[in-house]
């Protein structure tokens, strides 16, 4: 999973929290950090460019997505778009062009936001950014969740039972697009949960 805010309290690494335990036995779900990951730059990518070498954080992470069996973002809204980290994460994870970890990786996108919208334009924005890379996702119903203070009551547990129950069968669904996705060309058969 990866989480678009990199603020420890943020409603999206709540709603990440609560949705970890929902995978079923046999799925190792965990949060992919993305706070360190410095700025894309392609000149580390360029092999014209000679003097500035890949940072460690690049590989790690891109041995993370690649060897992963899918990816769930669970992201904000800023500014009627996805959050800036979350955008370096795509590209980073974009490039070299001859390994996009990206590549045909099954996703699941949870969107959320304050208003009543739940996160429309972001989600929208990320399945753009991801477009480009052939990966497989989950269809309807998408995941908007509008108003997420209110999911919460204060605390860290999602209170709304619809709300849970709607959480798990999106990750039900998610599951089979990895088991389904798995098996797709370019995934080399990583689609099998560990």
């Amino acid at each position: 999973m990866i989480v678009g805010s990199l603020r420890r309290g943020s409603f999206a690494r709540k709603i990440a929290q609560n949705v970890l335990p929902m995978f079923p036995e046999g799925y190792e779900a965990r949060i992919v950090e993305i706070r360190d990951l410095p700025l894309y730059d392609f000149d580390y990518d360029d092999p014209e460019v000679t003097d500035k070498p890949v940072p460690a954080e690049y590989t790690a992470f891109r041995e993370t997505i690649r060897s992963s069996a899918g990816v769930l973002f669970v992201t904000p809204e800023n500014n009627r778009t996805i959050p800036a980290c979350l955008k370096n994460a795509v590209d980073i994870g974009s490039k070299p062009n001859s390994d996009v970890s990206w590549k045909g990786l099954p996703v699941g996108i949870i969107s959320h936001s304050v208003g009543r919208m739940g996160g429309y334009s972001s989600q929208k924005n990320l399945r753009l950014a991801l477009s480009y890379f052939d990966m497989p996702t989950v269809g309807q119903p998408e995941a908007f969740l509008p108003q997420s203070p209110e999911l919460f009551a204060g605390g860290d547990t999602i209170v709304r039972e619809s709300t849970v129950e709607f959480l798990r069968e999106y990750v039900d669904r998610f599951t089979r697009v990895i088991q389904e996705g798995g098996t797709q060309a370019g995934r080399g058969g990583r689609g099998v949960p560990r």
